[in-house]
């Protein structure tokens, strides 16, 4: 399999974690913890989720530098958001609506998600040099 669609599996299989996330989310943590930390704690559940994602799929990549790590970040940052855009668009929301998410409110912390899945790959890539 080539390395293109191994990443993109990885992100895809990422996409299914942070639907079921989101489930769990509505589900159990809300009821328990308030929308705020509903919120919050989701958030940090999805960037472990993310991070130990791209740890796990590092030795499946087979070795790369440095630099491929990073374009697999970019990637899986530019499909999360070509994705939450076009799911947006999709549902009728205009761009006011959408950019609310990019927001530190009400703990959400949507940006903090985008900016693990961008340094997930080189970040987890470096820990397995390192162990």
């Amino acid at each position: 399999m080539k390395l293109g669609a191994k990443v993109l599996a990885v992100w895809a299989a990422i996409l299914v974690v942070a639907i079921l996330n989101g489930a769990l989310r509505e589900m159990v943590l809300t009821p328990v913890l308030g929308a705020f930390g509903g919120r919050l704690t989701s958030g940090v559940i999805l960037c472990a989720c993310i991070f130990l994602a791209a740890w796990l799929a590092t030795p499946w990549y087979g070795p790369q530098g440095a630099a491929r790590f990073w374009a697999i970040g970019v990637f899986w940052l530019v499909a999360t958001l070509a994705f939450e855009v076009g799911i947006g668009v999709a549902q009728g929301r205009d761009f006011r609506e959408l950019l609310q998410a990019y927001t530190f409110e009400g703990g959400n912390i949507w940006p903090l998600i985008l900016v693990a899945a961008l340094v997930s790959p080189p970040l987890a890539a470096r820990a397995r040099r390192a162990a």
